[in-house]
């Protein structure tokens, strides 16, 4: 297939550019997994379409503050936003400037922390933080939750909690799972109340999450790479479930990417290290039954993922559908149950 069959108009006020007042109370577009028949609900009757023994896999990535500002040593001002830590003082970064700089460079940082510009490795600038403070308490200390390029404002304090899910935990990612956002403590609690199983797997979710497919033939893509893990607990845990005829539903893409990744043996292992599985429809997967996410940029890596779990044709129409009904688009809107298509 090709990129421009993924191509699709949205108007720019169906795109959310804040979350709305609670977590739970979007919207949930249900897609039958035999059927085109489209449901239009809210979110908390997520929990009516869950079984007993189903399985809920989420990521808990949580999201650093990985914008920052400052200035070279010219006075010329410079964007930083970190797409890899590589340890406790050294990242790879993208930076904006109007002019790069050169290794060796001192960039000057809000609050008079300072970091050194290494090298380049292909489009990304090596840099390393100097003085005493580590990275996190930098980041910490001056650093800007990362919104996505579509979200048109500058982040607020409301971002630091809102652009994270409840149940983040290891932190190293650039950009939110967003289909995990819309959960919050107490629909955590109904959901376990009910008797469906929880289990977790972590991705780093990268700013090439957000990167154009710059190629027409969907072959010639090359995937960047996102540290994943999916812990021996959580293949237990999806075995556990199968053999028992439950579900395995995993919450957002980057959770389907990291549950497929460590199946590629023909059954799910516990893995760890970086993936760079790119789904396309034709692709047979191998461990999760039905996925929850939210609405997907146009010629997006994701919504070629999501053609390829329920069907090109059927979101197709999933996506007219919505936009027509006005759901809210991207990392702060709405969301969709989707169901592995079966012919």
């Amino acid at each position: 297939m090709k990129k421009s069959d993924f191509n699709y108009d949205l108007p720019d006020e169906l795109i959310a550019q804040q979350p709305l007042a609670e977590r739970s109370a979007s919207r949930l577009l249900c897609l039958d997994g035999s059927s085109d028949a489209i449901d239009d609900r809210q979110f908390t009757d997520l929990l009516a379409l869950l079984n007993a023994d189903d399985l809920l896999v989420l990521n808990n990535t949580k999201v650093i503050p990985a914008r920052l500002f400052g200035h070279k040593q010219s006075g010329g001002k410079v964007e930083i936003l970190i797409e890899r830590v590589l340890n406790d003082r050294e990242v790879l970064a993208h930076m904006r400037s109007s002019k790069s700089p050169k290794p060796g460079a001192i960039i000057s940082l809000d609050a008079g922390f300072q970091c050194e510009l290494l090298g380049r490795e292909d489009d990304l600038f090596h840099l390393r933080f100097l003085g005493e403070q580590t990275l996190e308490e930098i980041l910490e200390a001056v650093g800007h939750m990362p919104l996505p390029p579509y979200i048109d404002r500058a982040d607020n304090e409301n971002d630091q909690s809102r652009y994270q899910t409840v149940f983040a935990e290891q932190s190293g990612a650039v950009a939110a799972p967003t289909a995990g956002l819309h959960f919050d403590d107490a629909m955590m609690a109904k959901i376990k109340a009910k008797g469906v199983q929880i289990a977790f797997v972590t991705l780093h979710v990268a700013s090439g999450t957000f990167r154009p497919v710059k190629v027409d033939n969907l072959a010639e893509h090359i995937m960047h790479k996102e540290f994943f893990d999916v812990p021996s607990n959580t293949v237990h845990a999806v075995q556990s479930t199968k053999a028992k005829g439950g579900r395995v539903i995993a919450i957002g893409t980057t959770a389907v990417r990291s549950l497929e990744s460590a199946s590629q043996s023909g059954e799910l292992q516990a893995s760890c290290g970086d993936t760079n599985l790119f789904i396309t429809p034709g692709y047979t997967f191998k461990t999760v039954d039905a996925m929850v996410t939210n609405f997907h940029l146009p010629e997006s890596t994701l919504l070629m993922l999501v053609s390829a779990f329920s069907g090109y044709e059927r979101i197709k129409k999933v996506y007219q559908h919505a936009i027509a009904e006005k759901y809210r688009f991207f990392s702060y809107g709405d969301a969709m149950f989707l169901q592995r298509f079966k012919a």
